[in-house]
């Protein structure tokens, strides 16, 4: 008989979070896969239990070369538990390997359910959560990070990410010029720990904010693209939605036709604000 593959999910700071399930599953393991032992060590000791199977490393580093012996083991019966630094494994953290080798396997895979920042950070944003997307860590160089957000600039739904502290200037900053200087949005740091802090705002004052200094774990909350009407588009959000596309690599003409199709205007008002717009650029203040 096969075993079984259990996702746990830790807390993401206060100790006290812990699902109750997670103290029994963590003693009585056949093997416990921490993304940090140390880590684990720590979370065992405020639990108050002492796990008596195998405990190995699973972080990001060896996820390719231990999940084939974490699949052995779960072929050979043994119960594995896999645990991360905070929150569910899989969720921008190492799990999806391990769980889709053991799927191949036929291996049974359930979960105890934990805290997770992601809905953490949806539930107090004060942004609508009835649709959002989970887009994770953006990519660190700037480039690819723009191109990623215009990837979504015009996505209805709540958007979340996570975000390093010393890259979260640069990153809202991005946002700032994709998504525009004043759509909303809420950076959540330290959930549900001492210094917890919810700061909402447009994207705009959240750059200028978070430019004098970060520190913590990060999530961030934004806004989706607004359903506008015709009509209700004004110059300026009509060109910022062809530079847009033309930065994604669009020509100004198919720019100006898609930007007109999705407002429910004719392409003359359209190119019309653009030429307008870089007329004023070229005459300057």
């Amino acid at each position: 008989m096969t075993g079984i593959l259990v996702l746990a999910g830790t807390p993401i700071g206060d100790i006290s979070d812990a699902p109750p399930r997670l103290a029994a599953e963590l003693t009585g393991a056949d093997v416990v896969a921490a993304e940090d032992t140390r880590r684990l060590r720590r979370l065992t000791q405020s639990l108050g239990v002492q796990p008596t199977g195998r405990i190995v490393s699973y972080f990001e580093g060896n996820e390719a070369a231990r999940t084939p012996e974490l699949v052995e083991a779960l072929v050979g019966g043994a119960r594995v538990l896999l645990v991360t630094d905070a929150g569910m494994p899989s969720v921008s953290d190492p799990g999806y390997r391990l769980v889709a080798a053991a799927v191949e396997k036929d291996i049974k895979v359930t979960a105890v359910p934990g805290p997770s920042a992601v809905l953490t950070a949806l539930a107090l944003s004060g942004l609508p959560v009835d649709r959002f997307c989970f887009e994770g860590f953006l990519p660190r160089k700037a480039g690819e990070r723009l191109s990623r957000l215009r990837e979504v600039a015009e996505e209805r739904r709540t958007l979340v990410y996570f975000e390093a502290p010393h890259r979260l200037d640069d990153t809202l900053a991005a946002m700032a010029e994709v998504f525009g200087t004043e759509r909303r949005a809420a950076v959540c740091r330290e959930l549900t720990k001492t210094y917890e802090e919810v700061k909402r705002g447009p994207l705009g004052e959240l750059a200028a904010w978070a430019a004098e200094g970060v520190r913590g774990e990060i999530t961030v909350v934004v806004e989706g693209a607004p359903e506008k009407g015709a009509g209700e588009l004004d110059a300026a959000e009509l060109v910022r939605r062809v530079r847009v596309r033309e930065e994604a690599g669009e020509r100004r003409k198919e720019a100006i036709a898609a930007v007109a199709a999705e407002a429910g205007i004719p392409k003359r008002d359209v190119f019309d604000a653009v030429v307008a717009a870089k007329n004023a650029e070229r005459s300057g203040p």
